[in-house]
């Protein structure tokens, strides 16, 4: 092998392990929770205010259509990116202004209780005019621990927030 071979060899193997990521990064993904959808809270329909709950007086429909989440290792704590993508639709009864979509995240340890939690809104411009909105909603959290096995216990619970009236309609028409 020539020496010009040699460093254009040697450079390659240089560059190609830089692509791998570090052990960290790698044991980062490893421990890094999945986001869990609550079941009834994957979509929701808002109604105009009063009686009426037939298609006409849908003010908006949204849904959950994916989450994820980037984390990185730091010294006892992993730092956990929460990704949300939710779409909405406008209906028939939307209202002029912002169309406010409320949406949680939670962190749940190992015997079920909520460690962290916060309730956001996603907010958004549609109309008749301009029916459809898709967002990218992005909320950080911590997780502590003393040793990497102790990730394993951590569970990220998303979703969508329903009224209990909400609530309700999505469990009759087994809106999921």
């Amino acid at each position: 092998m020539t020496l010009g071979k040699f460093v254009s060899f040697a450079l390659a193997a240089v560059i190609l392990a830089g692509c791998g990521g570090s052990s960290k990064d790698q044991r980062a993904a490893s421990y890094c929770p999945p986001p869990l959808t609550v079941q009834d809270a994957q979509s929701l329909t808002r109604f105009k205010d009063g009686a009426g709950r037939d298609p006409r007086d849908v003010m908006f429909e949204a849904s959950l259509v994916n989450a994820g989440t980037k984390c990185q290792l730091s010294r006892n704590r992993m730092e956990v990116d929460v990704i949300l993508r939710i779409a909405v639709n406008a209906g028939p009864s939307v209202g002029t202004g912002v169309t406010r979509v409320p949406f949680f995240v939670r962190v749940i340890d190992g015997n079920g209780g909520v460690v962290q939690g916060s309730d956001q809104y996603a907010d958004y411009k549609i109309s008749a005019a301009s029916p459809r909105g898709l967002s990218q909603e992005e909320m950080a959290v911590t997780l502590p621990f003393s040793n990497l096995t102790d990730l394993g216990g951590y569970r990220i619970a998303v979703g969508l927030k329903p009224s209990q009236q909400e609530l309700e309609y999505n469990r009759r028409s087994g809106a999921r």
